[in-house]
């Protein structure tokens, strides 16, 4: 019991979280703005103030109805009941980002202890979404035995035991697919083991043809797919653009697909430091207007939104777009537990100095300085 008790709050990172040091000390503002470090004042642009910021988080934590049922999810599985994760996946209906988002829950529960989903294969051995779970799982622990460092440094027993691994996984999510013609998580696990099985570009093109058939707009799908084009694995940096453009561009009003250009761009940054300068290029200034524009029609609830708006905010501010990067920083709040601030020393007060920079060069900034030139002009006349 215990061990679930901490798994699932440490995977949704909702029932607890860290308290940021900020809490408990003045922000330092790093950096070399004298205007952010000895003028911003965040009240004034509607921010929350530099001492409410905490890192322990990208967002806040997930509703308690929604805990709710998913604790109750994870006490059944620990009792064996695997008849409550049935009943919790069918529940998503077919919203196919939801069940997958479920699907994927399962999973990391199944990763603490899978008797229960075991015995859901023996007694439902035609459901497709026990089976796709079992797929699911078996991709996961053959990248665990990879590990998630590039090529070159994964040794060749652990390169060998992974690729080994990753047939018996497409085996089971085929047959997934064939249990449920109607779902797309089997192909999303088949997109995910083809980064290592290295198809051709022709048998990918088969397997995406048969994602978006089913869901055009998959998330975790295009992830994937971002992940195989990518130049660390089988594409090139122009192919992974122009896959997240696409994707970028044909995003249906209410989906964060969008954000797969900014997974681009994060891309671009962790393996080479060339997605701040890509940002700015004036192909990319529209794109990631566009981008904006998107995220405003996205329910908020949404938790996969919070991430994305901390890259929006920074590529926006790399780019000079400071109200549209303002606006970002005031939807996150107090929040700025994400990339690219955990890339510093001092999280809370890399974002803090960010969302200055973006008050700096905002046209609230102008509006503020213009009322205070004014008012002064007043005084001087009575």
């Amino acid at each position: 019991m215990s061990v679930l008790m901490v798994l699932v709050p440490l995977l949704l990172g909702a029932l607890v979280h860290r308290v940021s040091l900020s809490r408990a000390r003045r922000v330092r503002r790093p950096g070399s703005d004298k205007w952010v470090r000895e003028s911003f004042a965040p009240a004034a642009f509607g921010l929350v103030p530099a001492a409410a910021l905490d890192a322990g988080r990208a967002g806040p934590p997930l509703g308690e109805h929604r805990l709710a049922g998913m604790r109750s999810v994870a006490f059944a599985v620990r009792d064996g009941d695997w008849r409550a994760a049935s009943a919790y996946v069918a529940a998503a209906g077919e919203d196919w980002d939801a069940r997958w988002s479920r699907t994927e829950f399962l999973q990391e529960l199944a990763t603490d202890g899978d008797d229960w989903l075991r015995a859901w294969r023996r007694e439902e051995p035609g459901n497709a979404d026990a089976a796709t779970l079992h797929a699911s799982l078996l991709v996961h622990r053959a990248w665990e035995v990879r590990g998630s460092g590039y090529a070159r440094e994964v040794g060749d027993e652990r390169m060998r035991r992974f690729q080994e691994m990753l047939p018996e996984a497409v085996e089971v999510a085929r047959a997934a697919a064939a249990l449920d013609p109607r779902d797309p998580g089997p192909w999303v696990v088949m997109i995910t083991a083809s980064r290592a099985l290295a198809p051709s570009r022709r048998q990918f093109g088969e397997l995406w043809e048969n994602l978006v058939a089913r869901a055009p707009y998959h998330y975790a799908g295009h992830w994937q797919a971002l992940q195989y084009w990518c130049a660390k694995w089988h594409g090139s940096d122009r192919l992974m653009l122009r896959f997240a453009r696409r994707a970028a561009a044909n995003a249906p009003a209410g989906s964060p697909l969008a954000g797969m250009y900014l997974h681009a761009l994060h891309e671009l940054d962790e393996r080479g430091g060339t997605g701040l300068v890509r940002a700015r290029s004036s192909g990319s200034r529209k794109l990631l207007e566009r981008v904006h524009a998107s995220f405003a029609l996205v329910g908020p609830e949404d938790e996969r939104l919070p991430r994305l708006r901390h890259l929006l905010a920074h590529y926006l501010l790399a780019t000079g777009n400071n109200d549209a990067a303002l606006e970002q920083f005031r939807l996150l709040g107090r929040w700025c537990g994400a990339y690219p601030w955990t890339e510093a020393a001092d999280p809370v007060a890399a974002f803090d100095h960010a969302r200055g920079l973006a008050a700096k060069g905002s046209s609230a900034r102008r509006a503020l300085r213009s009322g205070a030139a004014a008012k002064g002009r007043a005084s001087m006349t009575r």
